[in-house]
């Protein structure tokens, strides 16, 4: 399956094809046998989908997204949003959990998709499904609605937030009223900001949080005693480096936080497209043209290192200049922090792999000028 979005005009043609297959199936009426065919099917075998590349897994699931867009006007970034948004907080499944084919990961529950009150909490029926409140739509066109058929489970939603509007804000009202969860709402409104600003899935990449050089020092202080503000412990790692030198994002992210903490004094917290929160303290200053709800890129300058915190507003130098970097996950309910040194050693070494095959090639360039 994941050829048949390789080529544009193929893409382009089942895009077409697509839309018209849901609309009809969405309505009721018989759906041409051309555009049954052309509807989103699972991945052919879990060999095939372990082996496909990353881009071409994105390169599908892009073209679930259009195709869903195409027939419901629901843009593209939403339906990336939410996919994303189950992806992270999706937990570790069991060893007897059945392996599915599927390239999306939004999984609905058995009495939502079928109807808490329906007695066949595996139901299929479209029209049993909608008899007994049921979320569960057949997007495929093929008569059936199936929880584990990507186009069936995002059709579903779509028709769900439909019923809101179309607007930013009748969408996010739409994300509550399907998870009750304010941090559910926030997170998939930031996911979908970074999707529409960058126009594609691959948000991957990273930067060490400073410039590289020989002038600052780190090694993992993770769990260590605090000496301030009670019993508690480290949750990150303290990069010692001179006052004044930049800050950098590590990520693709959204600005998610941003102004004085008694702890961390100046900080600033970036959230990525993974929902991990990247964490930046005791900071001298910031970049003046970030602000909260702005998108950043691996590498941007943010601030300042310094030495503010343990105390009111303002308050320097309790301890040598340094940057706090802690990195938090959200499982949904809860963040937790874990250690981020070993993704801040990755990071530089993958860096200083990159500056070196730049001047490698830099160099073979010159040679061939001369």
């Amino acid at each position: 399956m994941l050829a048949l979005f390789k080529n544009t005009n193929n893409r382009r043609s089942m895009l077409c094809l697509s839309a018209a297959a849901i609309l009809w199936g969405g309505l009721g009426l018989p759906v041409p046998a051309a555009a049954v065919q052309a509807t989103v099917q699972p991945v052919e075998s879990s060999g095939n989908s372990v082996n496909a590349s990353k881009e071409s897994i994105w390169s599908a699931r892009r073209g679930i997204y259009d195709q869903l867009s195409a027939a419901t006007g629901i843009p593209w970034f939403r339906f990336a949003a939410i996919d994303q948004y189950e992806r992270t907080i999706a937990k570790k499944g069991s060893s007897d959990k059945p392996v599915t084919n599927r390239l999306t990961g939004i999984m609905i529950p058995a009495p939502v998709w079928s109807g808490p009150l329906n007695p066949d909490q595996e139901d299929t029926s479209p029209e049993s499904i909608t008899f007994f409140n049921g979320f569960g739509r057949d997007g495929s066109g093929d008569g059936i609605a199936d929880p584990e058929n990507d186009a069936d489970v995002l059709y579903s939603m779509a028709r769900h937030l439909q019923k809101y509007g179309d607007s930013a804000n009748d969408f996010s009202i739409g994300i509550w009223e399907y998870y009750h969860n304010g941090r559910a709402s926030q997170r998939i409104a930031q996911f979908a900001k970074l999707y529409e600003h960058f126009g594609r899935l691959d948000l991957s990449g990273n930067a060490f949080p400073l410039p590289l050089s020989n002038s600052y020092s780190y090694r993992s202080t993770w769990g260590t005693g605090r000496s301030w503000g009670g019993a508690r412990i480290h949750e990150g790692t303290d990069l010692f480096a001179p006052q004044g030198m930049p800050v950098r994002s590590t990520c693709f992210g959204l600005v998610e936080t941003k102004g004085w903490n008694r702890y961390g004094g100046w900080r600033i917290g970036i959230r990525d497209i993974e929902n991990r929160y990247h964490y930046y303290a005791h900071l001298s200053g910031y970049n003046k043209s970030i602000s909260r709800g702005d998108i950043v890129s691996p590498g941007e300058i943010i601030g300042w290192v310094g030495s503010s915190g343990y105390g009111n507003p303002g308050t320097q130098g309790k301890f040598p200049p340094h940057l706090h970097f802690g990195i938090y996950r959200d499982r949904g309910i809860t963040e937790w922090a874990f250690d981020p040194f070993p993704l801040l050693k990755q990071w530089e070494n993958q860096e200083y792999r990159d500056l070196k095959n730049k001047n490698k090639k830099s160099a073979t360039n010159k040679e061939k000028r001369l």
